[in-house]
């Protein structure tokens, strides 16, 4: 029988999994991440760059429960920083047209990202209610699904 407790913990693998692999996509494919980077933000490159190396890390760390607090509080703070770049995405045509997005493609990828950052705060804590428990797996699914799609 799998319990909330199991399913958390295929969840943390998952996402562990997810942002090394978008970390190392970084490295492998910066052109993609500086499509979408704002044009106010100095040192592109090197900004991708980190992103892409702090992805990798906190995604190795997520996966230890002695440095998982701290991966999922870093993972929050990553989502906040390239934000801008989802909202850029959504308000230029710039990065739309480089990606092959839409306009309401690149919207429905903006709200997906408060899930993310509810997941790394579950991840963050040790016990939670079951009812939060109960809601961030139900959140899990759908949002893993869309990440999978894009």
């Amino acid at each position: 029988m799998i319990t909330i407790a199991h399913f958390k913990r295929l969840t943390i693998y998952i996402m562990s999994l997810l942002y090394i692999i978008i970390g190392v996509k970084h490295f492998t494919d910066p052109s993609f991440f500086l499509k979408i980077m704002p044009p106010f933000l100095p040192l592109k490159k090197e900004l991708v760059l980190i992103s892409g190396f702090f992805e990798i890390a906190l995604g190795v760390l997520l996966i230890f429960k002695n440095t998982r607090f701290y991966s999922s509080w870093g993972i929050i703070l990553l989502l906040i920083a390239v934000f801008p770049a989802n909202i850029y995405l959504y308000l230029s045509e710039i990065p739309q047209e480089a990606l092959g997005v839409s306009k309401n493609q690149a919207l429905t990828r903006l709200p997906f990202q408060i899930p993310l950052l509810i997941i790394a705060y579950w991840h963050s804590l040790e016990s939670s209610s079951k009812w939060f428990s109960i809601f961030c797996c139900i959140l899990f699914i759908p949002t893993i699904i869309y990440f999978g799609s894009i």
